[in-house]
């Protein structure tokens, strides 16, 4: 039986691109009614990349899975009261919005909760300020591009993956369920911001890393694939293939120099340099010469003796593969997270179900949906349309 702890809820989505989108794919996957608007065509982010051969979005139609979509011309006076009207409908299980809208008067706190005062409004900005960012940006703005990359440093290394896009999604849907639980207590709404900018700065404060800064007064060198603090690194094996390995605890460390057959050479080491090894900070300061020592090791195996003799000791460690690699794992049925879907349009994809699992089940991924194909169902169960107006409102152009 699939758990849907969120059936009956109703949150519209005015966003676009990754975190506002991601809020909702949350909610929309523990069984909340998510409802995007999108303007008539789509909005930016309608046909971003990755796209099928056809030229749909592959991204759009992923992080929009599970919801409906209504398209509306917000250009229009009578399209803006639609969008209105359906952000504020009436209902206890009703008035949550999740935006990323910038500029628009008609759309302002102010003017929603005018109409329905206990409205769950969560706003999703780059900078609390108002100024645009991106992940990308606010990526850079801390400093992680910096120390990212190989040891002799040069340009900073951006990442592929937009972080701070996805914790602010999941920070979103946590606000939402906070607010909502207030509402339920007390009967008040609430309007959050949240801005990117803040959830980039939250990150790398929480974990220690702007304290250890302004202490030392100066930014962490790059240390390629070496783990701060602690011992792991990757390792070149004989037939080419490269495995990460990690070491963060005590049992760690002893199974990786068990397995190596080193035990004896890293007790050396430590009567020599008057260290303890099992101690994270003293793996860390001698992480090349640790390194140095396990190499040959890895260099007279093959991959997939490495990985018998790894598993076995419980060894922390993986392959580094390629998304090919993870596609071909997931046709053999290694990942019960993803299933095969096909989306109109795009055809054959592999989606992702919930990553929670309620009583040991995923669930399922849920349908993506086609810009506009659920307007005329949304707009007669929420407002109460009759055919005959919203086929007014099409004659017109509105929808």
């Amino acid at each position: 039986m699939t758990v849907r702890p969120l059936e009956g809820l109703q949150v519209v989505e005015c966003a676009s691109f990754v975190a506002g989108p991601t809020a909702g794919l949350a909610l929309s996957r523990l069984g909340a009614d998510v409802v995007r608007i999108d303007p008539l065509g789509g909005a930016n982010d309608h046909k971003r990349w990755p796209v099928a051969p056809s030229g749909d979005s592959y991204y759009w139609a992923a992080l929009n899975r599970g919801k409906r979509s209504v398209a509306i011309d917000q250009r229009s006076d009578e399209g803006r009261e639609l969008v209105v009207a359906l952000i504020t409908a009436p209902g206890p299980d009703r008035g949550v919005l999740v935006d990323n809208v910038v500029g628009r008067r008609w759309m302002s706190n102010e003017v929603l909760t005018a109409r329905r005062s206990d409205l769950i409004h969560v706003r999703v900005q780059g900078h609390p300020d108002g100024r645009p960012a991106v992940d990308y940006t606010v990526n850079a703005e801390v400093g992680l591009p910096e120390i990212t990359g190989p040891e002799e440093g040069g340009a900073p290394v951006n990442h592929v993956l937009p972080a701070w896009d996805l914790i602010t999604g999941m920070t979103v849907a946590t606000g939402v369920l906070a607010a909502l639980r207030d509402r339920d207590r007390t009967g008040r709404g609430a309007y959050i911001e949240i801005a990117l900018a803040d959830v980039a700065l939250t990150g790398v404060a929480d974990m220690g890393w702007l304290s250890e800064v302004a202490t030392n007064g100066r930014d962490r060198p790059r240390h390629g694939n070496h783990v701060y603090g602690s011992f792991g690194v990757d390792f070149l094996c004989k037939d080419g293939e490269r495995v990460m390995v990690v070491a963060l605890t005590e049992g760690q460390w002893k199974a990786l120099c068990t397995v190596t057959g080193t035990g004896a050479v890293f007790s050396a080491l430590e009567a020599a340099l008057d260290a303890d090894l099992t101690q994270e900070t003293d793996r860390y300061r001698l992480r090349e010469t640790i390194a140095a020592i396990l190499r040959p090791w890895f260099a007279a195996r093959s991959l997939e003796q490495a990985s018998r003799e790894l598993d076995e000791a419980r060894v922390l460690w993986s392959a580094y593969r390629g998304m090919t690699d993870v596609v071909a794992a997931h046709r053999k049925g290694t990942y019960p997270v993803l299933s095969d879907e096909v989306v109109p349009g795009a055809g054959a994809v592999i989606a992702a179900r919930t990553p929670l699992r309620w009583n040991g089940s995923h669930g399922p991924a849920g349908a993506s949906p086609v810009l506009g194909r659920d307007t005329d169902e949304v707009l007669a169960e929420r407002l109460g349309l009759a055919s005959g107006e919203i086929g007014a409102l099409h004659d017109r152009g509105i929808v």
